[in-house]
């Protein structure tokens, strides 16, 4: 019956993180959309056509303080300075899905 308990309990933690795993891939690629068709224009690449040192790298998202999806979703939502706030035109959702996007390419280098 122990035996039969665990068996259950590992099946059950593979699909909940499979699942998961499988909306966080959705997650990135709705991301990537919405960065190409919001912010790309400003930030292809990751680099910044207005502002050269605040880009969306790894290095200059820790030197600002915007290494960690809550300060990404923030600046998103509320904007600041020369961005521009997308509180009006994303959902929730989109927004965290688009700040996903940008750590996750952020790690890779932008490649």
């Amino acid at each position: 019956m122990k035996n039969l308990f665990t068996l259950i309990l590992v099946t059950f933690l593979l699909l909940t993180s499979t699942f998961n795993l499988s909306a966080s891939a959705a997650d990135i690629v709705n991301g990537e959309q919405i960065f190409s068709f919001h912010c790309a224009g400003c930030h292809i690449n990751g680099s910044n056509i207005i502002r050269r040192g605040k880009n969306l790298k790894k290095q200059a998202l820790k030197k600002y303080g915007m290494d960690s999806l809550e300060a990404v979703t923030s600046i998103v939502t509320n904007g600041k300075n020369n961005m521009s706030a997308y509180k009006d035109r994303l959902s929730e959702q989109q927004i965290e899905e688009v700040s996903a996007y940008v750590l996750e390419q952020a790690e890779k280098g932008w490649r």
